[in-house]
């Protein structure tokens, strides 16, 4: 069954068919002990998209917050991610098996490569191990984090099935615009890490402005850019009110100045490092 998001967060079909909400909640640094109280406010708030990791190693904290918030299994798209140490088939379905048990769950939503280590590993192999948990149904898409067109194109030609999904960095500082638009053409839907740019766009004179015109907060702003340009976003935040104010952005629009005067903001200022020099494997 689809995730069901609240009233008025749309969502976006997948290459499978499964349909993704738009704006989810993430919970990337949040501390072990405070992701189950963090994800059930999420919850409360009207998020029914949540995104972790098995690097965060807070999954234990998302599925007790989804298995007690008393909302259909079904109705909450959950999403994990490969941890870079996982790197051989073997401990790949095992570390799988492993996250479902920390969930709680007998499936994921999503399941993604979080790297694709090019100096260090074969992510074409790792791909493969991860058919093999679509396959068998327990994972209902799956995907990559990180990648850009030249590892997309590898895969493309060792594999029939498609990255359901491409999670990079993107904000108004670095819009990569020309990824995006390879992974449309490829029928890949965008995902957007550090959407606000670890808080560094918030400030910047062109988007404070546009805040002030319509009455938002530049938070606010900066998220709808992304929902217009069709990216899928998951703000994370501990604060109730910073939830909130992140989830309240579908009474708005920005026409098509704004939009560009946001797009413009770009100079490739990555905050994060760059997929093709990054090869850190955790111990």
């Amino acid at each position: 069954m689809a995730a069901t998001p609240a009233p008025g967060v749309p969502t976006i079909p997948l290459n499978n068919g499964v349909e993704i909400p738009q704006l989810g909640f993430g919970v990337y640094q949040i501390p072990p002990d405070r992701t189950a109280e963090a994800t059930r406010t999420a919850l409360e708030i009207g998020y029914r998209h949540i995104d972790t990791a098995q690097m965060y190693g807070n999954e234990a904290g998302v599925g007790q917050a989804v298995r007690e918030s008393g909302i259909d299994r079904g109705e909450v798209f959950v999403t994990s991610k490969l941890n870079n140490n996982k790197l051989e088939r073997d401990d790949i379905l095992r570390s799988f098996d492993r996250s479902l048990e920390e969930l709680g769950f007998d499936y994921l939503d999503l399941f993604l490569i979080h790297w694709p280590l090019p100096a260090v590993s074969d992510y074409v192999a790792r791909w493969k191990a991860l058919e093999e948990i679509y396959a068998s149904g327990r994972a209902k898409a799956i995907g990559v984090s990180n990648f850009n067109p030249h590892h997309l194109r590898n895969l493309f030609a060792a594999s029939e099935t498609r990255p359901a999904v491409n999670q990079v960095e993107i904000h108004p500082f670095l819009a990569q615009d020309d990824l995006r638009a390879f992974d449309a053409d490829h029928e890949i839907v965008t995902e957007a890490w550090s959407p606000i740019g670890q808080g560094q766009v918030l400030g910047d004179p062109a988007i404070v402005q546009l805040a002030e015109q319509l009455g938002k907060t530049p938070a606010q702003v900066t998220l709808r850019w992304h929902v217009q340009r069709g990216d899928v976003i998951f703000p994370k935040s501990s604060s109730k009110d910073r939830m909130a104010e992140n989830f309240a952005i579908f009474d708005f629009e920005l026409d098509q100045q704004q939009m560009s005067a946001i797009t413009a903001l770009d100079r490739g200022g990555r905050i994060g490092p760059d997929p093709d020099d990054f090869n850190w494997i955790p111990r």
